[in-house]
């Protein structure tokens, strides 16, 4: 498993919060760019608009006179010019052949290649340039100039230092951000509310999880928590019920062995206190002989407990693999062969080849042992049983069909769905081998289970004696 899964998450209320507030605080740096960056834009119309006035104001003052352009330029007008506009002013004129003729020689030139404005009817054009260390917005109009004996158009330059238009920008920009900054915590604080009202249900919950007992296992109400959260609350209802599912199960289970196995140590108990009263060599011989037989009963009950517990837990689910049935049928044919013969039971094993299922080998040889083992106990000596391993080909879809036949009594139509219940036995069952213990069939089908495979029971091909048959996925 990665790191990533198993990571920790997190407090819901904190995600929450970073989804709303982060894309939040995307969207307010955004707009308080735009903001800004529109609000000086409009300061720099105006400005621009004083300074075209400025520079109108000047343009007036330029005429003709003698036969050259000169520029009436008093102190007061350039005085009147700067209380106006909050800076510096420096003005350029220049004449109809491009001579000088007052103001600020060196004042940057109007580059070639600036449009001209129009938003304005006039001829002029605003570009920045950089004079005596600073920056500057200049204003460059094009004034025709006449008298009778001469015309032209001269070039009017007034350009403003950048101080009032920088100090504007950021009152702009310390207004603009102010005001997304309350708008963020205003929000932040909204959405912490919320948050904190849309989750009350949630905490609820837990509340009312942390607050059960530990053997109370009844339903959550869905009721109580948004649409949303309604398919948790049913997971953990439908959870809780497989528990209590469980939980009976393993009572019930722990029950019914107690109950089985008292028997068997009773008789135990009972058997050794008679070999230690007994003097009689012969008759304690004897009491030792049915200590052995009771035992071994005992022995395999509880091996056979042990196995039922095991499959109806899944223990081996984790441990699937590709196993051969057919090689797990010769193995318990093999090991069963002494019982068959001491009975004088024609044992038959039929295995075809490629008969790989998923799953676990032990199960599996187990499955089939109480099978085998079933149909020995219940069929009467000089009978026969049939163990098959064939593939079907003949459905939608392979598969590996394990059958085991025999000539015994055979199990009723009213019980063959009643024989699957632990510790259950049928009246020919007790009958025929009154120390069964009722797990064969039991565990048979939790293994089954376990695999995917499908169980039936029927009579035999010849209408006596039971057939067991199993259809496996194949591998």
């Amino acid at each position: 498993m990665s790191e990533a899964a198993t990571k920790p998450l997190g407090s819901l209320r904190g995600q929450l919060l970073r989804w709303l507030l982060i894309p939040l605080l995307i969207l307010v740096a955004i707009d308080a760019v735009s903001v800004y960056r529109n609000a000086v834009d409009v300061a720099d119309l105006a400005y621009d608009r004083s300074l075209l006035a400025s520079t109108r104001a000047l343009a007036e003052r330029v005429a003709i006179v003698g036969g050259k352009v000169v520029a009436d330029v008093p102190y007061v007008a350039l005085d009147s010019f700067e209380t106006d506009t909050l800076g510096r002013i420096y003005y350029k004129v220049t004449g109809i052949n491009g001579e000088f003729v007052s103001g600020y020689a060196d004042l940057p030139a109007l580059p070639p290649d600036v449009p001209r404005s129009d938003i304005y009817p006039a001829l002029v054009r605003f570009y920045h340039a950089s004079y005596r260390g600073e920056a500057v917005r200049i204003a460059a109009l094009y004034q025709p100039v006449y008298d009778d004996t001469m015309r032209g158009i001269a070039l009017i330059q007034v350009g403003e230092s950048m101080d009032a238009r920088l100090g504007l920008s950021r009152k702009i920009l310390l207004d603009t951000l102010w005001r997304q900054a309350a708008l963020v915590i205003a929000a932040a604080l909204l959405a912490w509310i919320a948050v904190r009202f849309v989750l009350r249900p949630l905490m609820r919950l837990k509340t009312d999880v942390e607050a059960r007992a530990p053997t109370d296992l009844s339903d959550f109400d869905a009721a109580l928590v948004h649409k949303e959260m309604r398919p948790l609350v049913a997971a953990m209802n439908g959870y809780m019920a497989r528990l209590q599912t469980l939980i009976a199960g393993q009572r019930r289970f722990i029950a019914d062995a107690s109950h089985q196995l008292r028997t068997p140590l009773t008789v135990l108990k009972t058997q050794a206190e008679l070999a230690l009263r007994e003097n009689d060599p012969q008759a304690m011989r004897a009491i030792v002989e049915s200590i052995a037989h009771t035992t071994d009963a005992t022995v395999h009950l509880a091996n056979r407990l042990l196995t039922l517990a095991r499959t109806e837990h899944g223990a081996a689910e984790a441990e699937m693999k590709p196993v051969s049935l057919a090689a797990c049928a010769r193995r318990v044919g093999l090991e069963l062969a002494p019982q068959a013969v001491r009975k004088q039971i024609d044992l038959s094993l039929e295995a075809a080849q490629d008969t790989d299922v998923c799953g676990n080998p032990l199960l599996l040889q187990e499955l089939i042992s109480n099978l085998v083992d079933n149909a020995l106990r219940y069929t009467p000596p000089g009978g026969q049983v049939a163990l098959r391993v064939t593939r079907d080909e003949s459905a939608a879809a392979a598969a590996i069909v394990l059958e085991v036949e025999d000539s015994g009594a055979g199990i009723v139509p009213a019980d063959r769905e009643r024989v699957f219940a632990p510790f259950y036995r049928a009246a020919a069952a007790q009958q025929i081998n009154p120390g069964g213990a009722g797990l064969g069939l039991a565990i048979v089908r939790d293994i089954a289970l376990l695999h995917g495979a499908e169980l039936a029971l029927a009579e035999g091909c010849s209408g006596t004696g039971l057939k067991v048959t199993l259809r496996f996925p194949c591998s």
